[in-house]
């Protein structure tokens, strides 16, 4: 039975994982990383990769492996450029690495462009060549699919929606140096840095967490389903601004499809909200629909990493 090896390397955890060519997971493993450099990245992930082949062993006969991984990656050269969006230590020949070490056809690509291949592969994407996969996770980004094909971009760095600018008035900065950006409203990070600074001004019974931490943002869904000012705010300000993310990125690269995924949207809550706010006109070009995504938060990127397996290997 020829299989395919999915390492998903994100900013905490690493999952490895073998499926079948259904996409079918056999067997997994995950690791703990918290990695600050894509040398430590790295070190992190051979040293995993060891320990898997020891301690859980592949079930078939390998026939490719896909990482996907944060940060900037040119996937047709193999290289990972940076762990974050600045290019500074040199590219790293990650997928040249992989081969070596497994002795089979390997390939890397920017986490959620994986999420979005997988997509193309196993999930929704299969009835479309003109689609958008959106995930509002820990950040905000998306994945482009024109005529079959995923967008990389020039840089590699195509999808970077989070920094659209959707609040041309606000005075917050955001990391990319710019303010408003639809990132530090609708996304992990931006709900708890939302949290943070207008909490002074509500009443609520959310638990803020202070600068720098998580936030829970199931809990703010159901405070804002009974009520709750401060929840009340938060999500009416994500829902308006992941409406108008979609209305823009519909209207510029004009898809049949917008496919929802990331765990902030899974549960179908904010989708639910946003549907009622979208103006039909700017979204009458999508036939199939906008949707949820049907793989698990938790194990997206990992079937993603195997997507990319299988095109490395000549499927």
């Amino acid at each position: 039975m020829k299989t395919y090896l999915g390492l998903d390397f994100g900013g905490t955890k690493l999952l490895i994982g073998e499926h079948d060519r259904d996409g079918r997971l056999l067997r997994s493993k995950r690791y703990e990383t918290g990695a600050r450099s894509q040398e430590q990245a790295v070190s992190i992930l051979f040293e995993s990769l060891v320990d898997y082949k020891k301690t859980v062993g592949f079930e078939g006969k390998l026939s490719g492996a896909g990482v996907g991984i944060v940060g900037v990656v040119d996937h047709n050269k193999g290289l990972w450029l940076s762990i974050n969006h600045v290019v500074t230590d040199p590219p790293v020949p990650l997928a040249a690495m992989l081969e070596d070490k497994l002795g089979v056809p390997a390939a890397i690509d920017n986490d959620v462009r994986c999420t979005t291949m997988a997509e193309l592969i196993f999930g929704h994407g299969k009835k479309s060549k003109n689609f958008i996969y959106l995930n509002v996770g820990t950040g905000l980004a998306a994945g482009f699919v024109i005529d079959g094909r995923i967008l990389r971009g020039a840089n590699n760095n195509s999808g970077e929606i989070g920094h659209m600018v959707t609040d041309i008035g606000s005075k917050h900065i955001c990391i990319c140096g710019r303010q408003g950006c639809a990132e530090n409203v609708v996304s992990g990070v931006g709900f708890a840095q939302n949290a943070q600074r207008l909490a002074p001004f509500y009443k609520t019974s959310l638990c803020v967490p202070p600068e720098g931490s998580g936030i829970d943002v199931e809990e703010i869904f159901r405070l804002a389903d009974a009520g709750d000012p401060l929840c009340l705010e938060l999500t009416r300000q994500a829902v308006d601004t992941l409406a108008c993310v979609i209305m823009n990125v519909v209207r510029v690269t004009d898809p049949d499809m917008l496919i929802l995924g990331g765990g902030i949207v899974s549960d179908g809550w904010l989708m639910g909200k946003i549907n009622k706010i979208l103006n039909p006109a700017a979204v009458r070009g999508l036939k199939n629909g906008i949707v949820l995504s049907d793989f698990e938060p938790k194990r997206a990127g990992l079937a993603g990493a195997t997507a990319l397996a299988m095109t490395a290997s000549g499927l």
